[in-house]
């Protein structure tokens, strides 16, 4: 069965697309810690993050340091901070997190609730900062 992730790279759900190219896909997170949080996957449903082959998950970093620069573009802040964690879903993904203190990443602080509308923003406001 397909992971949710891959579900929403195929449009089977709704997601917010950042940008993807043939290999990667970047999104949104629907529980978000920070107004531009975003998740980054292969398009393979791989599930461990090092089982990547070693030149996919160097593209798959170069892939990721494009969304983080558009991130920072769009929604100023000190650093994007990166996370790999996510037992939640067997399917390997990078968080990419605004920030302007440490306890910016920290995945125990509450998720932001934002609207459709919010969400579709601030993908637009991303996605056009995007140079892939």
């Amino acid at each position: 069965m397909a992971t949710i992730f891959s579900r929403i790279i195929k449009g089977e759900i709704p997601g917010y697309k950042i940008a993807e190219d043939d290999n990667f896909y970047a999104f949104l997170d629907i529980s978000p810690l920070r107004i531009g949080h975003t998740l980054v996957v292969p398009k393979t449903e791989i599930d461990y993050l090092f089982d990547i082959d070693d030149d996919k998950l160097g593209e798959m970093m170069i892939f990721s340091k494009k969304v983080a620069c558009a991130i920072r573009k769009a929604y100023q802040c000190n650093r994007i901070g990166i996370a790999v964690l996510g037992l939640e879903v067997p399917h390997a993904h990078i968080h990419l997190v605004p920030m302007d203190s440490m306890e910016d990443i920290n995945f125990r602080n509450p998720k932001l609730k934002l609207s459709a509308e919010e969400f579709a923003e601030i993908a637009g406001k991303i996605s056009r900062e995007v140079k892939l």
